[in-house]
């Protein structure tokens, strides 16, 4: 993230996702600006807030997208909420301050991910041991010198064979110790406890012992994790996922176009004021007290998204619209825009289909009157209907790639093309003259 100029980050973008200038620029602006942050002097640092960014676009034009692409390319802890589950029907809903204990959650898995790769030699010589542990039993008390031998010329064959790949089926039994979880246990109920009982409720709880019998490349996965964890120090993992959570963490609220409004006497509405309450410490700033320990959303990034066909965002509480100053449009997409989905991003719809069927030995090509056949229908069905953005495009392929991905491993002629007119011909034959019973 540190070499990263807001360019660059746009750029990278651009990859996967097609148009939005205008949030593509906003997001690489906000990223940019927490470097800019760190290099300045300790007092003022703390002073300098993030600039919380709203999206305002109908679904399915990449709003999502963005937040997402984003973090995995900078590294950032991300987790993407939605803002009308902390509202149930007429009452609130979860614990606000939960989005935060997530954010937390996966600032540690990706803590542990990096500290597992740099000790991932180290781990994976244990693994082996332990590997070669379970294909020979114990040896028997008081084993002579040549039994003791003959073991050990066994399992450095058995060794080798590992390191062949050549034992990746054999079964093995192997015990694994999980410790059970409070949070696990009353989420299940769909009920949340205080932070400080579920961490009591947890050290009472006895870890389950099992021992399960799995292929040797399963095994490797499993006890990988377990054997990196003896190389890193776990207070460490915590303290690196907190920094990280606090300095780095993006919050992604989607939806936040259904908490505006005023509140309501009656109906399912009456909550909306509520939650943007509970909603405006959090984006201001606060300590979340979490099971690892407290955690400020300070500078915390906020991106919220919404389509607001009924509301708009100075809809939302003065004291809430002031903590996302930054507020971008992303537009409607074209007829034009649906070609370029199709084909450019690295990992396109049709290039997706396309790789399917080379697994059944199909090689597809899609001509570029199809592209734009595909496209044309997606744009016109939008206008019809209900504007469901890109999303339209995936409910079309599955329509056109049906009969070719049922009958692909029994197609005598393993070469296919799909035009123009073999796209229409699919679309029509299954729905007539009305389209929309395919493309609602």
């Amino acid at each position: 993230m540190n070499h990263l100029t807001p360019k660059q980050i746009v750029a990278e973008l651009d990859k996967y996702i097609i148009g939005q200038q205008a949030a593509k620029k906003a997001v690489a602006v906000a990223i940019r600006n927490r470097w800019r942050r760190q290099q300045l002097p300790a007092a003022l640092r703390q002073d300098v807030s993030p600039k919380n960014i709203i999206m305002i676009g109908p679904t399915g034009v990449g709003k999502t997208e963005i937040a997402r692409r984003l973090a995995n390319l900078t590294g950032s802890p991300f987790i993407k909420v939605e803002a009308s589950k902390y509202t149930e029907v007429g009452y609130q809903g979860r614990d606000v301050e939960s989005m935060v204990r997530d954010l937390l959650d996966s600032a540690i898995g990706l803590v542990r991910e990096e500290m597992t790769k740099a000790v991932q030699a180290v781990a994976e010589a244990g693994v082996e041991e332990r590997l070669l542990d379970c294909l020979l039993p114990a040896p028997n008390f008081g084993e002579d010198a040549e039994a003791t031998e003959r073991r050990q010329q066994t399992r450095e064959k058995f060794r080798q064979q590992l390191r062949d790949g050549k034992l990746e089926e054999t079964l093995i039994e192997f015990s694994t110790e999980e410790k059970a979880t409070a949070a696990g246990m009353f989420g299940q109920m769909g009920l949340e406890m205080d932070v400080q009982m579920q961490s009591m409720l947890e050290r009472m709880m006895p870890a389950r012992k099992e021992t399960r019998r799995v292929p040797i490349a399963d095994a490797r996965r499993q006890l990988l994790g377990q054997e990196a964890e003896k190389h890193f120090d776990k207070s460490k993992l915590i303290a690196d996922a907190i920094e990280r959570t606090e300095q780095q963490g993006i919050i992604f609220l989607d939806e936040i176009d259904k908490i505006c409004g005023a509140e309501s006497k009656n109906g399912p509405d009456v909550s909306r004021q509520g939650v943007q309450r509970d909603l405006l410490p959090i984006v201001e700033g606060s300590t979340v007290i979490t099971k690892h320990g407290p955690v400020k959303s300070d500078h915390v990034l906020f991106i919220a998204a919404g389509a607001f066909h009924t509301s708009s965002p100075s809809d939302l509480m003065p004291e809430l619209q002031g903590r996302f100053p930054i507020r971008v449009e992303l537009s409607d997409l074209k007829e034009e825009d649906f070609v370029r989905i199709l084909t450019e991003p690295e990992n396109s719809l049709i290039k997706q289909q396309i790789a399917l069927l080379s697994t059944e030995s199909v090689r597809c090509e899609f001509t570029q009157d199809a592209v734009e056949a595909v496209a044309e229908i997606a744009f016109t069905q939008n206008r019809k209907q209900q504007n469901i953005g890109a999303r339209r495009l995936h409910t079309i392929l599955e329509r056109v790639f049906e009969h070719i991905s049922f009958e692909a491993t029994d197609m005598p002629n393993r070469a296919l093309r799909i035009d123009g007119k073999y796209v229409r011909e699919r679309l029509e034959k299954n729905a007539g003259e009305d389209l929309r019973r395919i493309v609602i």
